[in-house]
């Protein structure tokens, strides 16, 4: 595809945003749109940030030539936050505008993007050694489910935004809002918009989107995802809390014996489909997001924004 560098009359401040569920085909948008409009990719996806984490996490190899930011930031022993990623999108965000570049910020992790759309105010809530250790005894006694019923019972919100199945997301949301005594959905706040911005949704039929993830994970594991996992443990072990994310939980567990590798990628494949669900129904309650099928819809839509006073 030619780019066609599109003339924009008031790019200043403009900020546009690729967002829709796992395998909805948000990378190949964003880098289409980019060629077209000038513009450099921001990348939106808390599994992403992690060298190493490749296979796994679906991450772009060919980049077409279109600069990305945010990939292979971190290693899978080093903590990130979301209050981290919003300092380094901003950053990012800010830097291609002032070289005249239209910055597309393109995932699906909903509280990256929400952090940053919305300037969230997050406050910083330190561990409570006690109540986090009680927390991981129930888990340990009566099941992660036990724990995860608990959160959703004070907080039904988080069902969207908390990975039931990742023992640290759901113990560490279970243990802010019980401190806070507020839900943890609803922890931060929203402050005045940084940016003029656009959100654009990739919308994809419910049987299309499980058909694309079970022929991804299948691709994973021709691949090679069994090897990158081996290969990951042997540097960094066990411990890192990336490795709890899907893709590297199921295949850690056929690499420990504890099932067999048709049985960790039957549940890659319904573990991923469970976070599409959860992140199109938080995607879903926003009205601001356009929602399209193909690159063309997506053009309008954009010329218009992009050139609005």
């Amino acid at each position: 595809m030619n780019a066609k560098k599109k003339k924009i009359s008031n790019g200043v401040n403009k900020l546009v945003v690729i967002l829709g569920p796992t395998a909805s085909g948000k990378t190949d948008l964003a880098i289409k749109l980019a060629k077209m409009y000038n513009g450099e990719v921001i990348s939106a996806d808390s599994r992403q940030i992690y060298r190493g984490m490749d296979i796994g996490t679906a991450k772009p190899l060919d980049l077409e030539g279109i600069p990305h930011w945010l990939l292979d930031i971190k290693n899978p022993n080093q903590n990130y936050t979301v209050a981290q990623y919003k300092k380094d999108a901003i950053k990012s965000i800010k830097d291609i505008q002032k070289r005249g570049k239209l910055p597309i910020m393109a995932g699906g992790t909903g509280l990256y993007i929400k952090a940053v759309v919305e300037n969230f105010d997050i406050p910083k809530i330190k561990a409570n050694p006690l109540l986090r250790q009680k927390i991981e005894k129930e888990a340990e006694k009566y099941g992660l489910d036990y724990v995860f019923q608990k959160l959703i019972k004070l907080d039904p919100e988080a069902a969207y935004i908390v990975d039931s199945k990742n023992p640290r997301r759901v113990i560490r949301a279970l243990e802010i809002t019980v401190l806070t005594k507020k839900p943890f959905s609803q922890q931060r706040k929203s402050g005045k918009p940084l940016f003029d911005v656009l959100e654009i949704g990739m919308s994809i039929e419910k049987e299309k989107l499980k058909e694309r993830i079970n022929l991804r994970v299948d691709e994973m594991i021709k691949k090679g995802l069994v090897k990158e996992v081996e290969n990951l443990i042997k540097k960094y072990g066990l411990k890192p809390q990336a490795f709890d994310a899907i893709g590297y939980r199921e295949i850690i567990e056929y690499l420990g014996n504890k099932k067999t590798l048709e049985q960790a990628v039957e549940e890659m494949k319904i573990n991923t489909w469970h976070y599409a669900k959860r992140q199109m129904t938080w995607f879903n309650a926003s009205k601001k997001i356009s929602w399209i099928k193909t690159c063309k819809e997506a053009e309008p839509i954009i010329d218009q924004f992009l050139n609005k006073l």
